[in-house]
């Protein structure tokens, strides 16, 4: 993708040209126009790719669809047109949601503030406020940088009002999610404000709606985000500290899953927002002693054939896995099995291979006894298969190194049979073919008791360091 960046105007004149000049076909024009401008490196994630409707007989420039819709909400805004407003909120966020571009041409033409001035007016009025929401969380999505403080403050107001209205509730929570995502400042803002007792509240109060549950669980997972680039760091910590803590948010997301069992679309939520919170070595404890372990476990076992649910699962048992007692309660689980078969099961998927053998990895790590069980399970077994399998996979090859190293730094009886399995050609392809994993490929070897070059980049003597 491209770094530089055009106005829709530019990209419209451009297309206009091939039209005129050239006589090409409107589909065609703008297929050459996207071909111009991506060969110049321009960036056209932003850009409407269609054709403006001509001119009209006075000369008068016409315009997109989007911003057609948008003249028309801000005229029945401006005229308080109470019956207008949700027709014209529901066309603009139809078209929101079509495709990015059309979300950034009309936030750069105000159709924030526009959607906003209808939310106020809705005063009570739910059939006003629902559309209202529903298209500022459509015109949020991929443009968190739209909110202020003003449209902050109505969707807090709205949550906490209609708290008991669910359909008002999951638009209003959709809007914070959009809000938060890659953006740091809003998160604080609304953690200031007090959104996250208004999210485990409204799981807990709406525990029997499948969307709200899996929507509100997916805010409270964004809140513990460090993913935007233009802050030095975050509070993704403090955030999840702040869930666990404050708002009892482990017990409030077991409790949720009892009523999702057959659900696995909420179920890979859960666990997802579960991982997220397991920062600390008492709040993975507490994910047992709640009977999560037993869920997950569980979750896995019934849903083998969900690979989206397979990942999550093995994802929140490799973050609980960080506490050393948790890792043997996880292996008199019967876990270990259950890994090996998701990466046997799903070999072919690069990510479960990597958050299997993560997850492995971790319950290695300080435990021989564990070892022990992993190997015999198949658990290295299936990791070298994943190295083959994923060859072009860096996370895939990092992990499953790191596996086999775990599994005999401290077993050094786990040695021969592990070089058996053809151990010492597929990390030594790994490290030759992954720059990254040169360290825990030569950790490996070294731990397998191979050759390995270990060299002495510095020794003490004046001058650089030996590249």
């Amino acid at each position: 993708m491209g770094s530089k960046q055009i106005a829709q105007e530019t990209f419209d004149e451009a297309v206009q040209e091939n039209i005129t000049e050239f006589e090409m076909e409107p589909e065609e024009a703008v297929r050459e126009a996207v071909l111009q401008f991506e060969a110049q490196g321009v960036d056209l994630s932003n850009i409407v790719k269609a054709v403006r409707p001509p001119a009209s007989e006075n000369g008068q420039r016409q315009k997109h669809q989007i911003l057609l819709t948008l003249e028309s909400l801000a005229g029945a805004v401006a005229e308080q047109d109470v019956a207008q407003l949700p027709q014209q909120l529901a066309a603009l966020a139809a078209q929101c949601k079509e495709q990015l571009a059309f979300r950034c041409l009309a936030g750069r033409h105000g159709a924030y503030a526009a959607v906003l001035s209808a939310c106020r007016l809705a005063a009570g009025r739910r059939e006003l406020l629902l559309p209202g929401l529903a298209a500022l969380a459509a015109l949020l999505d991929g443009q968190p940088d739209l909110l202020d403080a003003a449209g902050r403050e109505l969707l807090l107001q709205s949550l906490r009002e209609r708290r008991g209205d669910a359909e008002v509730t999951l638009a209003g929570i959709r809007c914070v999610r959009h809000a938060c995502l890659k953006h740091e400042h809003n998160r604080q803002a609304f953690v200031r404000g007090g959104v996250l007792p208004v999210l485990t509240a409204a799981i807990t109060q709406h525990g029997s709606a499948a969307e709200l549950v899996r929507t509100a669980a997916s805010a409270l997972r964004v809140m513990t985000f460090d993913d935007d680039i233009r802050v030095p760091f975050g509070h993704a910590h403090d955030h999840a500290k702040m869930i666990v803590l404050e708002n009892d948010g482990l017990r409030v997301l077991i409790e949720a899953a009892k009523a999702f069992r057959d659900n696995s679309v909420v179920l890979s939520e859960l666990c997802a927002t579960l991982s997220r919170l397991s920062v600390r070595n008492e709040f993975c404890q507490e994910i047992v002693d709640l009977g999560g372990l037993n869920f997950m476990v569980t979750l896995l076992a019934d849903c083998m054939e969900h690979a989206d649910v397979v990942k999550q699962v093995l994802s929140a048992i490799r973050a609980v896995a960080g506490n050393d007692d948790v890792k043997d309660a996880i292996v008199d689980a019967g876990a270990t099995e259950l890994i090996v078969l998701a990466i046997s099961h799903h070999l072919g998927n690069p990510q479960i291979c990597e958050q299997g053998c993560a997850a492995l990895c971790m319950l290695a790590l300080r435990k021989p006894e564990n070892c022990s069980v992993i190997m015999e399970g198949g658990g290295a077994l299936a990791a070298l298969q994943a190295m083959k399998a994923h060859p072009r996979e860096v996370a895939v090859q990092k992990q499953a190194c790191m596996l086999i190293r775990n599994l005999v730094s401290r077993s050094r009886e786990l040695c021969g049979p592990i070089l058996a399995l053809g151990a010492e050609v597929l990390i030594a392809e790994a490290r030759a073919a992954h720059r990254d994993c040169d360290d825990v490929a030569r950790a490996a070897l070294r731990d397998l008791g191979c050759q390995v070059e270990l060299r002495e980049l510095w020794t003490g003597q004046r001058g650089g360091l030996a590249q």
